[in-house]
């Protein structure tokens, strides 16, 4: 046992006890669903639907995964939610950085006032039908510009860059680059780009993120299903139970293996979704804590 443990007053032991039995509670709920989807997606379909999964896969099968490589809506999604997370995430890391470079500048006029435009679209917006009014108006429906126009700029994100230009880009450096004939332009490509990886790293993470997972805007601008994102796609599956079974196979079979197999499907296809996410966090894992907190520290 922890010497410090064994020198703590009963009531910080108390603490400490009632603390980590409290962790790990909430550390068993949020896991366990992650591990009955996995275990779900790799048993057989009738055993899924009987519920004799419940901890490991019973009977286990690839057959919800050939499922998914069999439904062509998946793979149209996948595609276009691919499509929509790069060029999206490419527009979202340059409008952060083309907006919080400036108001990082102590010699940029008027910066506080525009800090308050940003600040004051977080508590005040227009509403759902007025976005959606705009949108129409700007000729974006069922387009993939109004997957990537309206979510463009996230406050909280320019908040963060700027803090971390303002804390990590010192006036010196500016100075220097000025007298050596650099312009602004110059000098945020060449120099501040490539000093501030870590919170580039977080902000890029956090929008792959939201573009990857988005469906809400999916279900409002976009009419034509071959434009559906995943996310969409999954939903439908999810919520709505919408399946074309004459795309999970061409073999025959018979509607209670169907249903079972659609069942199989929604667990086979979250675990997908969720896949990408999980191979690009452990290449950004290493700068998301440092720039986060040089970010997040008031300038």
């Amino acid at each position: 046992m922890d010497i410090r443990f064994r020198n703590e007053s009963f009531t910080d032991k108390l603490f400490t006890i009632v603390n980590a039995i409290f962790i790990t509670v909430l550390f068993v709920s949020v896991l366990y669903p992650i591990i009955y989807i996995v275990s779900a997606s790799f048993s057989d379909s009738q055993a899924v639907v009987s519920g004799e999964v419940w901890l490991w896969p019973v009977r286990p099968s690839l057959e919800g995964y050939t499922a998914v490589l069999d439904y062509k809506m998946v793979w149209t999604g996948f595609k276009n939610s691919l499509i929509y997370t790069v060029a999206g995430t490419a527009v979202n890391v340059l409008m952060t950085v083309l907006a919080a470079y400036p108001l990082s500048r102590k010699d940029f006029y008027g910066k506080n006032m525009f800090m308050f435009l940003f600040m004051f679209t977080t508590m005040f917006t227009g509403g759902l039908i007025p976005n959606y009014l705009l949108v129409r108006e700007l000729h974006m429906l069922d387009t993939v510009w109004s997957m990537i126009i309206p979510t463009a700029l996230t406050v909280w994100n320019v908040i963060i860059a700027r803090t971390y230009f303002q804390m990590s880009i010192p006036d010196e450096l500016l100075e220097a680059a000025q007298l050596d004939g650099c312009n602004d332009f110059q000098f945020v490509w060449k120099i501040v780009i490539r000093l501030s990886g870590p919170i580039l790293a977080v902000i890029t993470l956090y929008y792959a993120a939201a573009n990857w997972n988005q469906y809400f805007n999916a279900m409002i601008y976009l009419k034509s299903q071959h434009m559906y994102p995943l996310q969409l796609v999954l939903k439908d599956i999810l919520v709505k139970n919408d399946v074309d079974v004459a795309m999970l196979s061409g073999d025959p079979m018979d509607a209670a293996r169907r249903e079972a197999l659609k069942t199989l499907l929604k667990y086979s296809l979250i675990v997908i979704s969720t896949v990408p996410l999980l191979v690009v966090y452990p290449f950004v894992q290493k700068y998301l804590v440092k720039g986060v907190m040089i970010g997040s520290l008031k300038g």
